[in-house]
């Protein structure tokens, strides 16, 4: 992998004047207290506390009919390999290699390993929260109007593993099973925006198909199907979107919701976001085979339903869905930004505890704050607090016994511009 960074670095250098290259980095260490993060702690339990590094290097090649990218990207514990080493378990990987081709000024294609993120990334997002992120080998062909006031972008993927060598692999019984878990096989969306006059908001549309291998060497398609939309009203601003899931997952039927909506209103000392989001479970007393729960599989869902990732983060929260009723505010501090989010959750199902009697629907409430301030143009720090007051519903449904659970961290990232050429025309 560094040969091949060199390598290129090497050969831009000597880039024809009608292209631009940009050398690019990014480093970026977070150092998180966990104590109840993701699932509630237990008595007797110690807290966590570590530092996760992501590093990347980044290689943008541009001319006038195509759009070339590479990024390298090592993801690692500090101190979780010794300080002299030969070898090591390979934590360094490619993050984007994507290449863009322009047949005309609104029509392309965008073909390799690269970052699918639409809207509020909410069904389809890059997860940069997440120290590896999100990415997807795929090709997608893209149509856009004139000021790209109307979009329309296909995207298609095929997946395979290689647990079979390669000859093998090209014919025999079973060829296409694929055996990598927490991912489709194949996906097909269609994702359509267009822009309000006077870009008062847009409209998104989306249609996705996702085929899954089932162990018994058979497939599922599940679809997901909806839309999202942002709108000016006077000084309000309005956001919504409203997805359903349909198609059969081995052998049961799929009907699934996820709905939310927020206004946004400028004060003058801040502006305040009031909104609510519904996921939809499955009742305890539902004894059907039907799939009832919502999936959001691969949206950036950390910045959704609290930043201690109670939901779809890790644990997918089972079957019991969420109802987050919220309020978001930031306020200006000196430089920097502090951010304030409140939550409150409840279950989206009718669920039990061991005697069958009904559990009350309030999981909790969460409070999240996050301090920003920017050092210099390419350096960003970051500090965050969240706490969490559970519910006896809460510690029922899921591991861990402690109802007050916190989460604490730090984060400063470097992201420095090391070279770039521009674009000489004759």
């Amino acid at each position: 992998m560094k040969k091949i960074a060199f390598l290129l670095l090497f050969l831009s250098l000597g880039a024809g004047l009608s292209a631009q290259f940009e050398l690019s980095a990014e480093v970026r260490p977070r150092a998180e207290f966990r104590n109840g993060f993701k699932t509630p702690s237990s008595s007797g339990f110690d807290p966590a506390f570590f530092v996760e590094q992501r590093s990347r290097l980044y290689l943008d090649y541009a001319e006038e009919k195509y759009t070339f990218r590479l990024a390298l990207q090592d993801v690692r514990l500090w101190g979780e390999v010794p300080q002299i080493f030969k070898n090591e378990g390979g934590n360094t990987f490619l993050s984007e290699a994507w290449g863009q081709y322009r047949f005309t000024p609104g029509f392309s294609v965008k073909a390799g390993r690269q970052i699918i993120s639409y809207d509020n990334e909410r069904i389809l997002g890059a997860l940069e929260w997440a120290q590896q992120g999100r990415r997807h080998d795929a090709l997608l062909f893209q149509f856009e109007g004139e000021k790209k006031v109307n979009r329309l972008h296909l995207g298609f993927a095929f997946n395979s593993d290689d647990d079979i060598p390669e000859p093998a692999l090209l014919q025999r019984p079973g060829a296409n099973f694929y055996s990598v878990s927490g991912n489709y096989k194949s996906l097909q969306y269609a994702w359509f925006n267009r822009t309000f006059a006077e870009e008062k908001g847009t409209l998104s549309l989306l249609a996705m198909n996702e085929t899954l291998q089932n162990a018994d060497s058979t497939v599922s398609n599940r679809q997901t199907l909806g839309t999202y939309f942002t709108y000016q009203v006077g000084k309000v601003t309005l956001s919504g979107d409203l997805y359903a899931q349909t198609g059969r997952l081995g052998g049961n039927t799929v009907g699934a919701l996820l709905g939310g909506i927020n206004a946004t209103y400028p004060t003058k000392a801040t502006p305040l976001t009031l909104g609510f989001e519904y996921i939809s479970g499955k009742d305890d007393t539902d004894e059907s085979a039907d799939v009832t729960w919502f999936d959001p599989s691969y949206g950036t869902n950390h910045a959704f339903n609290g930043f201690m990732d109670y939901f779809f983060v890790g644990p997918a929260n089972g079957t019991v869905g969420v109802t987050d009723l919220y309020l978001k505010t930031k306020w200006k501090v000196g430089k920097a930004a502090l951010l304030a989010h409140g939550h409150h959750f409840l279950t989206a199902s009718e669920q039990l505890d061991d005697s069958g009697d009904k559990l009350s629907a309030s999981l909790g409430t969460e409070l999240d704050l996050v301090y920003v301030r920017k050092l210099a143009d390419a350096v960003t720090l970051h500090v965050g607090y969240s706490h969490l007051l559970g519910t006896e519903t809460l510690t029922t449904l899921r591991p861990g016994n402690r109802q007050s659970n916190n989460w604490a961290w730090t984060m400063i990232t470097f992201q420095p511009s090391l070279l770039k050429t521009e674009n000489k025309k004759k």
